[in-house]
């Protein structure tokens, strides 16, 4: 298939306006010396703007909670020199027509104790758990939870304030508010645990407080999963009614677009059905989706065995995804490894230049370019 053009159809939901349906996938790099971001994160954001990319959601930026960082050079979204930072990417990624959003972070029990420049401050979790039955790290309080609700509030403020296009909160991936969300890891007894509604308390008062911040018309986006870095195969929901019961108070809480991140995004979220989970969220809710997962390589990112980095991939076709996305199963699709490997992947596809496209190598992750 060479007709690719549904992919660069513009995108208008009112709150947000795209030039195409092609978003930048937020993917850790570990390159921000101080937790700043640096002249080398300006460029490689201009670059990937510059190469079409319709919004670019940057990889994870923690907000202003001591135990919010997990991973050392992670950039961070608070204080005036790292903000000042930031401004300075939104503003390279405006210059070339582009639109940006933070994904605000917290890490939860995935720190450990020691993670620099923080040190020995242990992971916080609602139950002391990053993995489940394994009881090792802090428990947060109730007073715990309102402080990193208002750290979530006070960044979705922040990226208003720098110009940020809009801004995604990441409860995806076994961080914070998934650690929340999963019943392996949230074995709370009070209001914030038990039923599934319980368990997504916390997300739904970020949501609520973020919104309460920047207004009615400032795009918010909520990045979930079923898996988790910590279990592969976990699930929070099994079928399309439980889905259901999880989303809607998500959405009426405040979330404009649900980035529902798979490692495959061709696969099937549940049986009897060919859509995949964004193409479910998108029916159940009524609201744009993000797709996401091994778009246009030939394999997804897990780590083959004894490494760490994500896994080489060569480029793959587009045509299933094309398909779907002209059935309307979902807005928009978030493209990773291939863009790190080809900051102009955007321009290459919609010109037809698909033979010209880099596969992606464990070595690219080294240096921001």
């Amino acid at each position: 298939m060479d007709d690719n053009s549904t992919l660069f159809r513009p995108f208008d939901m009112g709150k947000l306006r795209l030039p195409n349906r092609i978003t930048m996938a937020p993917m850790t790099r570990n390159l921000s010396p101080d937790n700043i971001p640096t002249e080398q994160t300006v460029e490689y954001y201009r670059r990937r703007a510059a190469g079409g990319v319709g919004l670019i959601i940057t990889e994870g930026t923690c907000i202003d909670h001591v135990a919010a960082s997990g991973y050392p050079g992670v950039p961070y979204f608070y204080g005036e020199e790292r903000l000042a930072g930031w401004k300075k990417v939104v503003d390279a990624v405006h210059a070339e027509g582009g639109k940006i959003a933070p994904q605000l972070w917290h890490c939860g029990g995935m720190r450990r104790a020691g993670t620099p420049p923080e040190g020995d401050v242990d992971g916080y979790a609602p139950s002391g758990m990053c993995m489940p039955g394994k009881v090792n790290r802090h428990i947060m309080s109730q007073s715990d939870i309102r402080d990193v609700v208002q750290a979530f509030a006070k960044g979705t403020a922040d990226a208003k304030a720098i110009g940020c296009d809009a801004v995604e909160i990441h409860g995806a991936h076994g961080y914070l508010i998934d650690q929340f969300f999963w019943a392996g890891t949230n074995v709370r007894d009070d209001e914030y645990g038990g039923s599934l509604a319980n368990r997504s308390r916390f997300a739904i008062e970020i949501i609520e407080a973020a919104r309460e911040a920047v207004g009615p018309d400032y795009p918010i986006c909520l990045r979930w999963s079923q898996w988790k870095q910590q279990d592969y195969d976990a699930r929070l929901v099994d079928t399309s009614e439980e889905l259901e019961e999880f989303l809607l108070p998500l959405s009426e809480a405040g979330v404009d677009i649900f980035h529902c991140s798979t490692r495959r995004f061709w696969e099937p979220e549940f049986e009897g059905s060919n859509l995949n989970l964004a193409g479910w969220t998108r029916k159940i809710t009524g609201k744009p989706t993000i797709t996401v997962g091994s778009v246009g390589l030939s394999a997804d990112f897990i780590p083959l065995p004894g490494e760490v980095n994500f896994r080489e991939a060569e480029p793959a076709s587009l045509d299933e995804l094309v398909q779907r996305m002209e059935q309307e199963e979902f807005d928009l699709v978030a493209v990773g490894r291939a863009l790190i490997a080809n900051p102009d992947w955007s321009n290459k596809v919609r010109d037809n230049l698909s033979s010209e496209l880099r596969p992606f190598k464990k070595e690219m992750l080294e240096t921001l370019v």
